[in-house]
């Protein structure tokens, strides 16, 4: 079991393992300093996860620098002190007048730090993708510091994130029985006459309160519960209409720990699903354990995909989306890593320790069904994180 959710999630030596990683990555790009703004890669070097990243918030890595350095507000480092290894020389926070002003640019924080902390500063690499990075930050930055050269390090970290160690494995495992309990719950719940926001109601429920043994919070992305005509969107909120009958609940959901993710998605079909609907769910029962077996180290993202699309290609379907994504932490707005996809373009080769979300929901006009599995790579094969069965649950 790992660590409750009330202190640091690691032991030193991991941080200092993975702070190693990135040191030699960012020596390879000839870079002497790296500002991170992802919160998903700030939480993978420090153990930081507060909600703060709705303000200007980063943390500097330096080639020379035995820890990272925070740089945030100053109501959140009290936070860091207790979620994270850093001394207080790596804490540097800014005074509230920074926040959201428009006399003060915590920018101008962030540079007076770096000429202070940084032994030099000659290459710099921004994660210029991140969702929290913005043009204004970089453009101030640049500005600011017109002989250095600023390099993208855009997803550096995220690829290093993508093996997990094994203490990283044990608690997406326990992000995995909450989603088992998840989806569980919500079949139990699920009925015709039902309030859809009352069936998310139960699902947050499970999803807060976890099992007994650890609790969850929040993930990183939203429920998505769509029934009847709506089953064919994917990604739209539910809302206070009345679930019909003889109609699918696609759910899809997430237990989180320790903003570890293992995502899960079922299809409740509520009365009698008529043949075409059935020949749909069985061609995506078949399809996804066709490429199930296909993982295993050594073969690319493609090739399973391409075995998912051979077998659903016999039932006369296509999916045009891809089928999975690499998974592990997660922040608002996406459980996924940004990095490997299960697709045809993807040569991305499998390693023990990666973890997929293979997601083979096929949504067709007002119709849509979600059966998907969240696994991780082994050294012979795979280990899934959520063992709910594979099928179309129908009642």
């Amino acid at each position: 079991m790992s660590p409750t959710g009330d202190g640091i999630p690691f032991e030193k030596p991991e941080f200092s393992r993975r702070l190693a990683l990135v040191k030699k990555e960012m020596e390879r790009r000839e870079m002497d300093t790296l500002l991170i703004s992802e919160p998903s890669n700030i939480y993978y070097l420090t153990g930081y996860e507060a909600y703060s990243y709705y303000v200007f918030q980063m943390l500097v890595v330096h080639r020379d620098l035995d820890e990272p350095v925070w740089i945030g507000r100053f109501m959140d480092a009290a936070s860091v002190r207790r979620m994270t290894h850093l001394s207080e020389k790596a804490i540097r926070p800014y005074t509230d007048e920074y926040v959201q002003s428009s006399e003060r640019d915590p920018v101008d924080f962030l540079v007076a730090q770096l000429r202070e902390i940084c032994p030099s500063l000659k290459a710099i690499g921004t994660e210029t993708g991140s969702f929290y990075y913005t043009a204004r930050a970089h453009t101030k930055l640049l500005g600011s510091l017109p002989n250095v050269r600023f390099v993208d390090a855009e997803l550096l970290i995220n690829w290093i994130r993508i093996r997990k160690s094994p203490a990283e494995l044990a608690i997406m495992r326990e992000a995995g029985k909450i989603s088992n309990a998840m989806i569980s719950d919500a079949i139990e719940a699920a009925k015709p006459g039902m309030r859809e926001c009352d069936l998310a109601s139960v699902i947050y429920q499970r999803m807060i309160a976890g099992t007994p043994e650890y609790g969850g919070v929040l993930p990183s992305s939203p429920t998505y519960l769509l029934t009847g005509s709506r089953s064919g969107e994917p990604h739209a909120p539910w809302s206070d209409r009345l679930i019909g009958k003889n109609v699918p609940v696609n759910v899809e959901t997430s237990g989180c720990r320790r903003r570890y993710h293992a995502p899960i998605s079922r299809t409740i079909f509520l009365g009698s699903p008529p043949d075409s609907y059935l020949r749909l769910s069985n061609a995506v029962v078949e399809g996804i354990e066709a490429a199930l077996t296909e993982v295993k180290p050594g073969v690319t993202c493609a090739d399973i995909e391409r075995t998912w699309q051979g077998t659903i290609a016999r039932h006369g379907f296509h999916k045009e989306a891809r089928l999975g994504y690499s998974i592990g932490i997660g922040f608002s707005p996406t459980w996924g890593e940004r990095t490997a996809s299960l697709r045809s373009s993807d040569l991305t080769v499998l390693e023990p320790g990666m973890a997929f979300h293979m997601m083979p929901g096929l949504w067709l006009g007002e119709n849509g069904v979600t059966i998907t599995q969240s696994f991780i790579v082994t050294e012979t094969g795979r280990e899934d994180l959520t063992t709910f069965p594979r099928q179309l649950v129908i009642k």
